[in-house]
C-alpha cells in the first residue's frame, strides 16, 4: 500500500493544475454549478473532504491522497471520516463545521446521499462549492460537480463477466443456478451498479439460461445493509440453508470485493463448492483471491486517478476556471441533473491482471508472485 500512496502522491501534484478540455464554469450560472459561489480563492484556502468510514480499502487510500495532493497542490487539507459506528449525523456535523470554518471547496464521499441537504445548501448558501466524491449527493440543487467512476459501467461489467465465469468454470451447461446480491441501500451507487448488472443478466433469466433459485431479484431483496460483510454472510448462509440442499450454486452476483468474500466464506463453510463471484475495488485480499482462482473477478477504479481528478477540477475552481466535466446528462439527483467527470473502470479476472495493475506496483506485485 505504501507503493500505492507514493505513487498516487505523484500522480496527483502532477496533475493537480493540467487544464484540459472543458464543458462548465464555476462562477456565472451555466445550469450547472449551482451558480452562487465566489469567482476563484486563495490558493492557499482550506479544502474540506468528508469521507465516510473506513469498511473498504478504497476509503481509507483516499483520505490519505487527498491530504497529501491537496497539500502538495498548496491547499490547507481538512480530511474527516464519518466512523463506521455513527449515523450520518456525524458527517453532517462535519461538513457543517468545514463550512463555518471558511473551507471554499468540500469533496464529499457521502454517508447517506439522501441525508444532506441541508449542509449542502449551507455550504452554497455561504458561497462555498460542492463537489460529490464517488456518490451522488441527491435531492439538491446545491451538488456543483460530481466526480467517480462510471458505475453503471461497473455493474454492466459484472454482469457480464458473472456470464463469463459460468461458461468458463460451471463445468455444465445452461441454465446456471445464481444468487444476486447489491450494496447498501443508503449509497445511491448501489442501484446503479445493480441496474448496470441486470441490463445484462435479465435477458438471460429471462430465456432461462440463468435461474435465481431463492427467488430475490429485486433490489430490495438483494440489499447489502452499511456494505458489512457479515450482513452479506447471513443472508448467503440463509440462502444456502432454504434453497441450495441438493441444488448447487452456480454463480453470485457481487457488487465489490468484502461482500465477494463473505459470500465464498459462507459457500465454504456450508461445505458447497465455492460459486463463480464477482466483485469490485481490487482489494488485496480479492486480488490474491483471483490469482488463487477462487474468486472470479473484481473491478479495478483506480483511486489515485479520481481522487487526482478531484483534485485538479479544486485547482480550476481556485483559479476562476472552466471546470472539466465529460457527462451532463446521466446522473439526475432528483433536483438537478449534476454535471459530472466519469473515469473508466476496468474489469479484472487471473487473464488480465497483470495488464490491470500494469499502473498499481504493490498489486502487480502480489500477481507475479503467483506467476
Amino acid at each position: 500500500m505504501k507503493k500505492i500512496l507514493l505513487s498516487a502522491t505523484a500522480l496527483v501534484v502532477a496533475g493537480a493544475f493540467a487544464l484540459t478540455g472543458c464543458s462548465s464554469e464555476r462562477g456565472g450560472d451555466t445550469g450547472s454549478g449551482s451558480g452562487d459561489e465566489a469567482k476563484g480563492f486563495a490558493a492557499d484556502a482550506t479544502i474540506g473532504v468528508a469521507l465516510p468510514d473506513k469498511t473498504s480499502e478504497n476509503w481509507v487510500l483516499a483520505g490519505q491522497l487527498f491530504t497529501d495532493g491537496l497539500e502538495e497542490a498548496g491547499f490547507k487539507a481538512d480530511v474527516q471520516y464519518a466512523p463506521a459506528s455513527n449515523t450520518v449525523a456525524e458527517q453532517q456535523n462535519q461538513i457543517q463545521a468545514m463550512v463555518t470554518g471558511g473551507a471554499k471547496v468540500i469533496i464529499i464521499g457521502a454517508k447517506d446521499g439522501k441525508q444532506l441537504t441541508t449542509q449542502v445548501e449551507a455550504a452554497r448558501d455561504a458561497g462555498v462549492a460542492v463537489i460529490a466524491y464517488d456518490r451522488l449527493i441527491e435531492n439538491t440543487d446545491a451538488v456543483d460537480y460530481y466526480v467517480a467512476f462510471d458505475n453503471f459501467e461497473v455493474g454492466k461489467l459484472q454482469g457480464q463477466a458473472l456470464l463469463d465465469g459460468l461458461a468458463e468454470r460451471a463445468g455444465h451447461e445452461a441454465p446456471y443456478n445464481v444468487e444476486l446480491f447489491s450494496g447498501s441501500p443508503d449509497d445511491a451507487n448501489s442501484a446503479v451498479f445493480f441496474n448496470g448488472a441486470m441490463e445484462v443478466l435479465q435477458p438471460k433469466i429471462d430465456d432461462g439460461t440463468l435461474k435465481v433459485v431463492s427467488g430475490q431479484t429485486e433490489i430490495s431483496q438483494t440489499a447489502t445493509e452499511g456494505w458489512k460483510p457479515e450482513n452479506a454472510q447471513r443472508r448467503m448462509d440463509s440462502i444456502l440453508t432454504s434453497s441450495y440442499g441438493s441444488e448447487t450454486l452456480d454463480g453470485v452476483l457481487s457488487p465489490n470485493d468484502t461482500l465477494a468474500r463473505a459470500i465464498i466464506t459462507s459457500a465454504q463453510q456450508a461445505g458447497k463448492p465455492v460459486p463463480v463471484v464477482t466483485g469490485q475495488d481490487s482489494e488485496v485480499e480479492s486480488v490474491k483471491s483471483i490469482m488463487e482462482g477462487v474468486q472470479y473477478s473484481t473491478i479495478n477504479k483506480d483511486t489515485a486517478l479520481l481522487v487526482e481528478q478531484a483534485i485538479k477540477m479544486v485547482g480550476q475552481l481556485q483559479k476562476g476556471e472552466e471546470v472539466d466535466v465529460n457527462d451532463e446528462d446521466q446522473y439526475d439527483n432528483g433536483k438537478k441533473v449534476v454535471p459530472a467527470y466519469l473515469l473508466p473502470p476496468v474489469i479484472v479476472t487471473k487473464e488480465n491482471a497483470a495488464e490491470a495493475y500494469a499502473n498499481v506496483p504493490s498489486l502487480l506485485e502480489i500477481v507475479k508472485s503467483y506467476q
